[in-house]
């Protein structure tokens, strides 16, 4: 497998930008190689186009509806939460979601909170993440 670097971070969008951005998105789809050697080996982030609360009964059904348009045959590892979403310039055509854990990172850099859906799993539709590559795709309604 060939190593891979980073993406080089230019900049951020603003709070307006990402307001902007997000306009008639559905749905962001990210997918990585998992870094859980042992377990499921594509690391998937769903971001939601919302920060409404879901109910817990509701969270499995979406995921669910995923994984049958998605070929995901395994899943471990889910969280589904609202998340601060913050999004960063790079050399790649759209806006790279960054999930914002770190609460310093977080009073540096503007975000939003969006529902995300992230977890380990496995699909013959993804062989690029398998291979050692990262991307993300834009779903419109």
């Amino acid at each position: 497998m060939q190593e891979m670097q980073p993406l080089k971070v230019n900049s951020y969008l603003s709070v307006g930008e990402i307001t902007k951005l997000l306009e008639n998105v559905e749905y962001i789809l990210m997918a990585s190689p998992s870094m859980m050697v042992d377990e499921l080996p594509i690391h998937f982030t769903i971001i939601l186009n919302t920060s409404d609360v879901i109910p817990d009964e509701v969270k499995p059904l979406i995921l669910e509806k995923f994984c049958r348009e998605l070929n995901i045959t395994a899943t471990s590892h889910v969280l589904s939460n609202r998340e601060r979403i913050a999004f960063a310039l790079t050399t790649q055509e759209s806006p790279m979601p960054k999930h914002i854990v770190d609460d310093a990172e977080a009073n540096s850099i503007p975000w939003t909170l969006l529902h995300i859906i992230d977890f380990l799993g496995d699909s013959t539709d993804f062989k690029e993440a398998k291979d050692g590559l990262s991307g993300w795709s834009y779903s419109y309604n």
